[in-house]
């Protein structure tokens, strides 16, 4: 019995330290998987967990084994008030800021220009900066070379759902911007907003 409540305990902390490394993680998978595959990523993931926590409460009712049972509500907790996505979010924008003002540079003075064939709106970054913009490399380009916004995709989904980050020097983004329809702009710095569109 003791080994089997051994058992449950790592389980608890396995499947909840899975989770959490899932919530920060879950958006570069997106990008790999595409949104079409990531349900059964989801499934996989949280279906773990709910089995444990059942499994927890059970081993709690019966062998009044109270460890597993904290360890999966105070994930529960973290899950529900911890703000997973912003955290990513303010993180990325922070970590790869100067290298997307060296884009915004190269727009700005003509030597990073509209490359695509179908969109004239489409710049393909050079692979070294492909990074810096989710779904393909791909940057959006609105108005022209004295009055542009600057689009750099961190989830570049199917038509206009989509968010990312706008390099917009003169004005805040309107809510239809880039063909969005933008629940949320938020600025994160001087000329620099976060916008979704979904």
């Amino acid at each position: 019995m003791k080994m089997k409540k051994n058992q449950l305990f790592l389980l608890s902390i396995f499947s909840s330290i899975f989770v959490i490394i899932f919530e920060f993680t879950q958006w570069h998978f997106v990008d790999i998987l595409t949104e079409f595959l990531m349900p059964f990523l989801w499934l996989i993931v949280f279906g773990f967990f709910v089995f444990v926590t059942v499994r927890s409460f059970i081993g709690f009712y019966k062998n009044k084994d109270w460890k597993p049972v904290l360890v999966q509500f105070i994930t529960i907790l973290l899950l529900i008030f911890v703000p997973f996505n912003q955290i990513v979010i303010n993180a990325d924008f922070e970590k790869h800021k100067s290298e997307r003002e060296m884009i915004v540079k190269m727009v700005s003075n003509g030597s990073l220009n509209p490359n695509v064939s179908y969109n004239e709106t489409l710049i393909h970054l050079p692979k070294k900066y492909a990074l810096l913009s989710k779904g393909g490399g791909d940057i959006v380009i609105k108005g022209d070379k004295k009055d542009f916004k600057i689009l750099f995709f961190t989830y570049r989904g199917i038509s206009d759902s989509f968010s990312g980050f706008v390099y917009s020097p003169k004005n805040k983004p309107s809510v239809s911007d880039f063909d969005g329809d933008f629940k949320q702009v938020k600025k994160l710095d001087a000329n620099w907003y976060f916008v979704g569109s979904y």
